[in-house]
């Protein structure tokens, strides 16, 4: 039983005749003295849950990860999203200032750039779509977060993602998907080692938005008011973003090409494979008087292949970079969602030489898309049990 978070809770005892009894207990007597490192980007989703550990006695250090630079040509942040704008380190400042602890913001530029940036415009080239956010989490954030726990003396780890940390009978510890499926993060998280799950703390996880950006308000958190980020945080919005980024950062990699249709025909040309990722249907500068979509990409011969719905369905899929949680090894059943909007699909998931995995859907799934990241839940449940990276996918007859 939950009673908001406001400093107490109430929690079971062992009554008279060995009825349950309940008490109210301080929440902050429990973890007075434990320190913990809290991710702030400045938004509403930190500055709650940085609000929520102290509530529960944490010795909270607020960390900024200062990871870019945006132009601002038009003088306004319109441009780019809220995950790391400079700006917002000033806000994660002024939040951190209003619940009275520490923070301290830490340049990782560098490490931004090479970790997530060249490998989104490499995998752009090569004519994947890449899931940045997944790299980032794994190889910036929650890396640098507990490098810098240790140097802070911190014990645990918290963040404002929307995910849930349970805990076996066996005492295991695994991901798990938060409460309010809209805005669930597990899915980025999936690569996360036991040893990060057995110290990191989501005080959202079991709360929805709506609750969070009310609570935000009624402790009048500065930027309870902010809006959501839409985009990448290190690109902004419009038609061509994604496109322009990549051609800007390419290094006269780019070259034209054709697009043809399912007989081979061409159909018409373009700019470069960066500008299309499978499934895409508007933008293709073509008119072929019925529906069309992105089926295949071939960066080797910058040929753009189109086709209808059927073209996009696979039955199977090959993952690269595999990574399991502690204790499942594959073979295994597991529901299987192949981006992060996708409810996933059963699916049985077999070992591949040199820790490949192919994944066996039970039934088609639409744009399986090499460079995205396939992530393995339990069958019936909320538990992670791993991912990897689209390597390579296939109607299922070959």
């Amino acid at each position: 039983m939950d009673t908001g978070r406001l400093g107490s809770f109430v929690s079971p005892i062992d009554g008279p005749g060995g009825r349950v009894a309940w008490k109210v207990v301080n929440a902050a007597a429990m973890h007075s003295g434990e320190r913990v490192l809290v991710a702030m980007s400045g938004g509403v989703d930190s500055s709650v849950a940085a609000a929520r550990l102290c509530d529960e006695g944490y010795d909270v250090v607020g960390v900024t990860l200062h990871l870019w630079d945006y132009p601002r040509d038009d003088g306004s942040s319109a441009s780019h999203g809220r995950c790391c704008a400079p700006e917002d380190q000033y806000d994660a400042r002024r939040t951190a200032d209003a619940l009275s602890f520490p923070h301290f913001t830490f340049d990782r530029r560098a490490l931004f750039e090479r970790t997530v940036v060249q490998p989104f415009v490499d995998a752009y080239l090569g004519g994947e779509t890449p899931s940045p956010c997944s790299a980032c989490n794994r190889g910036v954030k929650l890396a640098e977060l507990f490098a810098l726990a240790e140097r802070l003396g911190a014990s645990h780890v918290a963040t404002g993602h929307y995910a849930r940390i349970t805990r076996g009978a066996d005492g295991m510890t695994r991901l798990a998907a938060a409460f309010d499926r809209e805005k669930d993060q597990s899915y980025f998280l999936y690569a996360s080692p036991r040893a990060w799950l057995d110290r990191l703390i989501f005080p959202l996880g079991e709360s929805t938005k709506g609750a969070v950006r009310t609570e935000a308000a009624r402790r009048k958190l500065p930027g309870a008011g902010k809006g959501e980020s839409q985009e990448l945080c290190f690109i902004g919005g419009g038609a061509h973003a994604y496109g322009d980024f990549v051609a800007d950062r390419a290094g006269g990699r780019v070259r034209p090409g054709v697009i043809v249709d399912e007989s081979g025909r061409k159909v018409g040309s373009h700019e470069g494979v960066h500008r299309f990722t499978v499934g895409q249907r508007k933008g293709l500068g073509v008119a072929l008087g019925r529906p069309a979509y992105v089926s295949r990409i071939d960066a080797a011969g910058g040929t753009v292949h189109l086709g209808g719905e059927d073209a996009l369905l696979s039955q199977q899929a090959e993952l690269a970079d595999v990574s399991l949680a502690e204790g499942v090894a594959l073979p295994v059943r597991a529901r299987v969602r192949v981006r992060y909007r996708h409810e996933g699909e059963a699916a049985a998931v077999l070992p591949s030489p040199d820790g490949a995995a192919r994944v066996h859907f039970d039934s088609p799934v639409r744009a399986v898309t090499r460079g995205q990241i396939a992530v393995l839940y339990e069958p019936d449940g909320d538990g992670v049990l791993g991912g990897g990276r689209i390597a390579g996918v296939s109607d299922g007859t070959g």
